[in-house]
């Protein structure tokens, strides 16, 4: 009898094979660029005393390759860092914060940054669609200055509804988050001094308004040992709360898409991962006994992230950015400028209370 029609047998190992063999290339690149970000910041911090982030480095970096990396061998494994790779990343941010940390804010202050960051998201869409731009990129940049900059904004992106524009919006907001937080850290304390905060207020402060969390690091422990921890805690406590907003703006987008299918709220698992690792961090000895390997894992997520935006910056085009223009800014500064008024206000009722 003839098997001439038999179909192949189902080889897992030669599909896995062939899988890594189409997204080497360019898990490859992106992780090239990753290294040489990672490079360049330590060179420019141990050589030359300069922060140099390298998260905004792998981006610009990648844009500069983006050339290079519209190559069809290239394509199948960008994609699988900007998604996959950046979903567990994310998850693992989790391993970072545990309960405790919520708990030495003050009920206060947790709901001050709440407030903040609601309000902030909220004035990222309504600014958007004032100049013109998408409630889409709205989302984005509100909800990266409420949360955590970089990492947000790549978390939100993978809620909103597919769109040509998605990739350089999300690279514009990374860059334009980064740059006024660097912004916020020189002149931020500055700010808190000329309104005669001590050092818990200055600290809340400060973590409830600069993103990246060695910004916030470098700006509370330049004024005082207990504004920097009262910083770092704040800040991490806007870390854990990006779960729910990453849920707020996927129910949000979903509802507008109208319709039964198009309205069911998509369930980021990774988010679901970031929640439960949390909690382990926070109930299970630290983590110690059990995840050993917690170090390796918290470092993981940041070489994951690094990767997933050298991969971003890959496949986004340079001239798109720039079509962009003055608007997109805008959005962001407008952004920014609410999450520290609402903060300050907040902490000048306290006081006067």
């Amino acid at each position: 009898m003839s098997d001439a029609g038999a179909a192949p047998p189902n080889n897992i190992g030669s599909r896995f094979v062939t899988a890594a063999g189409v997204i080497a290339p360019g898990l490859v690149l992106a992780g090239g660029v990753a290294v040489c970000a990672w490079w360049l910041e330590w060179f420019a911090s141990a050589q030359l005393s300069i922060r140099l982030p390298a998260i905004v480095v792998a981006l610009l970096i990648g844009m500069a390759l983006h050339g290079l990396a519209r190559g069809a061998a290239f394509s199948p494994g960008l994609g699988f860092c900007v998604k996959r790779v950046l979903r567990y990343s994310i998850a693992l941010l989790g391993l970072r914060i545990s309960v405790a940390d919520l708990a030495s804010i003050g009920m206060a202050n947790a709901a001050l940054v709440v407030a903040s960051m609601a309000l902030t998201v909220i004035s990222g869409v309504w600014a958007a669609r004032l100049l013109g731009r998408s409630a889409d990129f709205g989302a984005l940049a509100g909800g990266a200055t409420a949360v955590c900059g970089a990492s947000a904004a790549l978390a939100i992106s993978t809620v909103l509804p597919p769109s040509p524009q998605r990739d350089a919006d999300t690279a514009f907001t990374v860059l334009a988050v980064n740059a006024l937080s660097t912004i916020a850290m020189l002149a931020y304390p500055l700010v808190a001094s000329a309104l005669h905060f001590d050092a818990r207020a200055t600290g809340v402060l400060l973590g409830a308004t600069i993103h990246d969390v060695a910004q916030v690091a470098g700006a509370g422990y330049a004024v005082s040992a207990q504004a920097g921890n009262v910083a770092v805690i704040v800040k991490l406590f806007r870390v854990l709360l990006l779960l729910p907003v990453v849920l707020a703006i996927a129910f949000a987008f979903a509802r507008r898409g109208g319709g039964t299918t198009q309205a069911r709220v998509p369930l980021p698992l990774f988010a679901l991962a970031f929640l439960a690792l949390m909690l382990a961090n926070s109930f299970f000895g630290g983590v110690a006994a059990l995840l050993p390997a917690k170090g390796a894992l918290v470092e993981a997520s940041r070489w994951g992230l690094l990767i997933a935006i050298a991969a971003l910056g890959l496949g986004t085009s340079p001239a798109a950015m720039v079509k962009l223009g003055w608007r997109h800014a805008a959005v962001a500064v407008i952004a920014s400028l609410v999450i520290l008024a609402v903060v300050v206000a907040g902490l000048l009722l306290a006081s006067a209370a």
